[in-house]
């Protein structure tokens, strides 16, 4: 067997560059990277020699790095992936926020973080983390919970190991998410003769695992029994490519699909089977056949609070939740009928042994809703300032075919998930963990993802202050979207709650937190400073031509629009568990309380 001398972070680029994903080419697409002395050496000597063969981009933060990487992933279906490098301390701690988000949305990363030397001889060295008892600790211990798979590389041997771990981890769609190799940088530097047959290239499958013949026989005698069923889409069938088997399916028995907001646009919203958004930002549809509904099928969800309405909205007490999902863990939440499998393959299974039913027909629900949707979104009349729902309703008179809407956190994941109309395909919200500043970065990842489609980030002026560098990135790399920023001073979506809540507007508004002097921050100028064409609407009318004239740009463009922070989207929507305090000097708490302890009853833990 024929032997080849490479140093560690030489044979770690090396054989990245040759893993093959389910669909062909390279898994890993890239390595974004920010060098500092624990990476520039080791991992930054290997990338420049195999720059032709593994991409390396250069980004302005770590944390918005991985997240334009996360967003690249997502929009991939988890066909492919990116890796992201940083030096050790706080370049490696930047990303651990990112590593939280990957986890708690089930999404591949590769993060090799530097490490302390394994040798110990310079210890403490810059910018290492000293704890007192362990002398194995070093601060990327910290991406041991927000990891699927962690290693600290001490040896170069280490990686025959660590890496088909790493990558197993990586295209397995049970235990998908986010992984941590932590790369002490004088191992980096170490060579090894390797085997060369290392180095093979190798081609990795997403496993599509089938039901236990057992679960599914219950799973179909539930839903032969079931008068009132409905189909909860999670972000398992667009994971799952069973788009098409969802909607033939629905289509044939008549079952009503309801969307999470990761499962939003697994089904053309004119789909007339698909009731829309469900839970706290659902609409109304949607969460009338939830509540009604005996059989509450979950198709690749985890039931997160909000599609739960904090487990409140499934009322119907004959009901019973069926859960279909790769993992195990989320296919036996709550005291759910688990059925592991595949999305697709659970689908097939379903169509086969189910014959025609009569389950009943919702469509006043369906028509009903799209009014309430197009009279919020409808162009305001006036000179007032326009509310974030009618932002959004100028974005979708723009919208073409190809035109996937995007955000993270604040206002615009409600607002979005219950009036968006999106095609199937056209919908990306990062609202697993609700990240404030995934927003920019996460519109460069798409577009690297899917350069044809016309990316449109939303996001409010307070996720904007949060993190907006990779806006200088895309204008280096000539990636061009869209960002709608909505500037409604302050954090809006929290006011709103603060107040539903019993509170006096306080600390979240700049208006309403402590100051000397007025905001007056220019995001237009700020935009255009770095790069960005970059333009201030003066209302809804401009904002639509201009959002017309953004289409097919090589950079980005950015359109900043004061709105109004006060209203919020009525209809539709419902309660979400957010604790009221029980003491309180304000007549306004102690009603919220008493609100709260009422609803509180509507809680189900079966």
């Amino acid at each position: 067997m024929g032997k080849v001398r490479l140093t560690a972070a030489q044979a770690l680029v090396n054989w990245l560059a040759v893993q093959e994903g389910p669909d062909g080419g390279r898994f890993i697409e890239g390595m974004w990277a920010i060098f500092g002395h624990g990476n520039v050496a080791g991992m930054g000597e290997a990338l420049y020699a195999a720059r032709d063969r593994l991409p390396t981009w250069r980004g302005h933060n770590e944390q918005t790095m991985a997240h334009a990487a996360i967003a690249f992933a997502k929009a991939k279906k988890r066909r492919q992936a990116m890796a992201v490098t940083t030096s050790i301390g706080p370049g490696a701690l930047n990303l651990v926020t990112a590593a939280a988000l990957a986890h708690v949305n089930r999404l591949p990363v590769l993060m090799i973080p530097g490490d302390v030397f394994a040798n110990r001889g310079p210890d403490p060295v810059l910018q290492q983390i000293e704890d007192f008892g362990d002398g194995t600790v070093s601060a990327n211990d910290c991406f041991r919970p927000v990891s699927r798979y962690f290693d600290r590389i001490t040896r170069p041997e280490q990686l025959l190991t660590a890496l088909p771990r790493a990558m197993r981890v990586l295209t397995d769609p049970a235990d998908c998410g986010p992984v941590t190799l932590a790369f002490c940088q004088d191992v980096q530097a170490e060579a090894l003769d390797w085997p060369e047959t290392f180095f093979e290239p190798r081609q990795w499958l997403a496993r599509r695992p089938s039901p236990d013949e057992a679960e599914l026989r219950a799973a179909l005698d539930a839903l032969s029994k079931a008068k009132s069923p409905v189909i909860v889409a999670g972000g398992g069938v667009i994971y799952s490519g069973a788009e098409a088997a969802l909607a033939a399916f629905a289509a044939r028995t008549g079952i009503p699909v309801v969307e999470t907001q990761g499962g939003k646009s697994a089904l053309p919203f004119d789909h007339p089977q698909n009731f829309g958004p469900v839970g706290v930002t659902g609409g109304a549809a949607a969460n009338a056949v939830c509540a009604a509904a005996d059989l509450v099928i979950g198709l690749g969800t985890r039931f997160q609070d909000f599609t739960t309405g904090s487990w409140a909205l499934f009322r119907n007490p004959d009901r019973r939740i069926l859960s279909v999902n790769v993992q195990p863990y989320d296919a036996a939440k709550h005291g759910a009928m688990g059925l592991v499998s595949d999305a697709n393959v659970a689908l097939e299974a379903f169509d086969k042994a189910i014959g025609l039913r009569n389950w009943p027909a919702h469509g006043a629900l369906r028509s009903d809703w799209a009014r309430e949707t197009g009279a919020v979104k409808a162009a305001p009349e006036g000179n007032g300032l326009p509310t974030d729902a009618q932002v959004i309703g100028a974005v979708q008179r723009t919208a073409l075919p190809a035109t996937i809407v995007m955000g993270a956190a604040g206002t615009m994941p409600g607002e979005l998930h219950k009036i968006w109309d999106a095609a199937q395909g056209g919908y990306h919200m990062e609202y697993g963990f609700s990240c404030m500043g995934y927003e920019i970065a996460g519109a460069m990842g798409i577009k690297m993802a899917r350069p044809a489609a016309d990316v449109v980030c939303m996001v409010g002026d307070g996720s904007y202050m949060m993190a907006n560098s990779e806006l200088a990135t895309a204008v280096m790399m000539g990636i061009g979207f869209t960002v709608v920023v909505t500037d409604n001073r302050g954090y809006g979506c929290i006011n709103r709650l603060q107040q539903a809540t019993g509170s006096a507007p306080f600390n979240n508004l700049l208006d309403d937190s402590r100051h000397v002097t007025p905001s007056a921050i220019d995001f237009a100028a700020h935009a255009a400073s770095m790069g960005a064409k970059a333009i201030k609407v003066c209302g809804i009318a401009e904002l639509e031509a201009e959002l017309k004239d953004a289409k097919g740009a090589r950079a980005p463009v950015v359109l900043v629009i004061d709105s109004d922070p006060a209203p919020s989207t009525a209809a539709g929507g419902f309660w979400w568990d957010v604790a009221v305090p029980e003491v309180s000097d304000r007549a306004e708490v102690r009603a919220a309380r008493e609100t709260y302890e009422t609803a509180l009853r509507q809680q189900r833990a079966d």
